[in-house]
């Protein structure tokens, strides 16, 4: 393990200024050899690869005080530090998301109690816009308790015959509207016959209105956006396409669209009433079923998700 960790073979019988190819681990070792005392630091060393490593050095004494040797313990630590970034980084994007509406909602009462209550067109204003920031504000924390379920595997998969075009067409009719005011298309699949899967319909409709709700909120006035579905039948699969014509997704950032509260169009997404998790839960939703999901965008063109589904 410890040639793995130091990507150094043959240990045995060199020095180990020879085989460290860490500046800071080789420093930990000569302070112990100089102060004869226990050694401990975190440190973190870039070949062969970059790891965190909890380094413990202990002298080795002999009866009259000598130092004789030191024993190297190297615990590498480097994915409970990614998973703590992780954790931090989303308390501090949840804190961040959160205040936005909490901030507007206290602002406006506020104004509303100093007076402008008496005033019926400020009134009825300002009360549309609480209303509409505490609807923002449930659908942040519905949408972060639904990703904390999937992640910790408290989902649980209640399997049905599926019809995937029937549920398709019923989720583009709880979306119509919003297409209809953008004067957007949608485009339904045209099958010979149907495409029934092992499925769990909630979380099929789950996937699907968040992948076209955002491809309409992407796609700008009187564009479209296509649905369709794919058989292959020698790995038993389906794969579902969603395409838009809308204003694509920039390469830069394309690996980073499934992380949580990643948002490419930060001032859109926003003002569409967006939490940033849509598609992070849908990844996790595809992954819990054995699926997978990919993107392909061109900026400026449209964008095309694929959900590959088994069976």
């Amino acid at each position: 393990m410890m040639e793995k960790i130091i990507g150094e073979k043959g240990l045995t019988g060199k020095a180990y200024y020879e085989v460290l190819k860490s500046f800071a681990l080789a420093q930990l070792v000569d302070q112990c050899l100089e102060q004869k005392v226990f050694q401990q630091e975190e440190i973190t060393i870039y070949f062969p690869r970059e790891l965190i490593l909890d380094a413990s050095v202990s002298p080795i004494l002999s009866k009259t005080g000598n130092i004789t040797g030191v024993i190297v313990l190297l615990h590498d630590i480097t994915e409970i530090r990614r998973l703590e970034n992780v954790r931090s980084e989303f308390v501090a994007n949840v804190s961040h998301e959160l205040k936005t509406p909490v901030t507007a909602l206290k602002g406006f009462a506020e104004t509303l109690l100093d007076g402008a209550m008496y005033d019926e067109a400020l009134l009825k204003k300002f009360l549309t816009i609480i209303k509409e920031e505490s609807d923002r504000l449930h659908r942040l924390i519905m949408d972060i308790l639904e990703l904390s379920r999937i992640e910790q595997k408290h989902v649980s998969m209640n399997l049905e015959q599926v019809d995937v075009e029937d549920v398709i067409i019923t989720t583009m009719d709880t979306v119509r509207l919003v297409a209809l005011e953008k004067e957007i298309q949608l485009v339904s699949p045209k099958l010979v016959s149907p495409i029934i899967i092992q499925a769990e319909r909630d979380r099929l409709q789950q996937i699907l209105i968040n992948l076209i709700s955002n491809a309409i909120v992407y796609t700008p006035q009187n564009g479209k956006v296509s649905v369709g579905i794919t058989e292959n039948q020698a790995n038993d699969t389906i794969a579902i396409t969603v395409t838009d014509n809308g204003i694509g997704i920039p390469a830069k950032d394309i690996d980073r669209i499934f992380e949580r509260f990643y948002r490419v169009d930060r001032a859109r997404s926003r003002h569409s009433g967006g939490t940033g998790l849509g598609l992070s839960i849908v990844k996790h939703i595809v992954e819990s079923c054995g699926g997978q999901i990919k993107v392909e965008s061109i900026e400026g063109s449209g964008t095309t998700f694929t959900v590959i589904l088994p069976k």
